[in-house]
């Protein structure tokens, strides 16, 4: 399946709510009108592009009806994808490597959105990708957690450092630096313990795992990637803000995207947190990962079938 293919069958609940919004406000050949961009912002904010995001886009669209260079409605849907597609440039995008040694990713989030078997994904995906990889299981807060980190890395193939539950997570992540140095990992993948937003004494315990990373690899952590559960819409920018008082949070893994009709929330975490969604989670396997393509993405969305 092609990534186009596998973007449409994990938007589908997505793209059935816009088509009905969308293709109402937008029939084909009609003339552009106040009346039809009303309809057009109530269809994206049903979507979970959000109040700032959808008041960007349709400013956009504006001026480009103004200018002429548009006329008509299903002109308006192309140059939504146009103003998309450029807020994310392929840099943005790619994973930042270590110039050297092993490239950290610290993989951060809350309970439940999906943060551990993302971790498996990712790790299933740069393994792929020729990379080697070990995992750090700096969850100790649960034993669960553990245990269900070391059964991905056995079915994925690659190796796991953990200690036992109720360790200090930033003593994990110190033998897991060095672990990835003496074996000369490409890559090291950071599970750290699922949190909750609001809870600031254990948001700060990710800032010692960071600063354990860096003292012990220059340059690291290389990426700290978030995981938000796509179905909980625009609270996951509530989640997003919080985290990144802690930790420089560089990219986003939104997960359970085929499970949600909130597919605007990609754009409008983008447009309000100027982080960029690197990996999107498309189903339960370990292959159900691709990197965000924002015309890929965008096409999926409002396309048909």
């Amino acid at each position: 399946m092609g990534l186009l293919d596998r973007f449409k069958t994990g938007l589908a609940r997505t793209r059935q709510k816009i088509s009905s919004g969308f293709r109402a406000a937008l029939p084909v050949g009609r003339k552009i009108d106040d009346e039809q961009l009303k309809q057009l912002e109530e269809a994206m904010l049903l979507a979970d592009f959000g109040p700032s995001t959808t008041a960007t886009l349709l400013d956009h669209v504006r001026s480009e009806w103004k200018k002429n260079n548009i006329t008509e409605s299903d002109q308006i849907i192309e140059a939504i994808k146009d103003r998309v597609v450029q807020m994310w440039p392929e840099s943005d995008r790619s994973i930042q490597w270590a110039d050297s040694g092993p490239t950290v990713i610290m993989v951060t989030g809350i309970n439940g959105s999906g943060k551990t078997t993302s971790v498996a994904k990712l790790g299933r995906y740069l393994t792929d990708q020729g990379k080697s990889v070990i995992l750090g299981a700096c969850d100790t807060f649960r034993a669960a957690a553990v245990a269900q980190l070391t059964e991905w890395s056995n079915r994925i193939g690659v190796q796991i450092v953990k200690h036992d539950q109720g360790a200090d997570p930033g003593a994990v992540a110190y033998d897991a630096c060095d672990a990835a140095i003496a074996r000369k990992a490409d890559v090291l993948l950071l599970d750290t313990a699922g949190r909750l937003h609001t809870q600031d004494h254990l948001m700060r315990e990710l800032g010692k795992i960071r600063k354990v990373v860096e003292r012990k690899i220059p340059g690291a952590p290389h990426e700290v990637l978030l995981v938000l559960d796509a179905t909980v819409g625009q609270n996951a920018i509530a989640q997003a803000r919080a985290f990144q008082k802690h930790v420089q949070v560089t990219g986003i893994f939104l997960a359970k995207l085929d499970g949600s009709a909130k597919g605007g929330i990609v754009v409008g975490i983008r447009e309000q947190l100027d982080v960029p969604v690197k990996f999107i989670g498309l189903g339960e396997t370990p292959t159900d990962i691709e990197p965000f393509d924002p015309a890929a993405f965008m096409d999926a969305m409002f396309g048909e079938g």
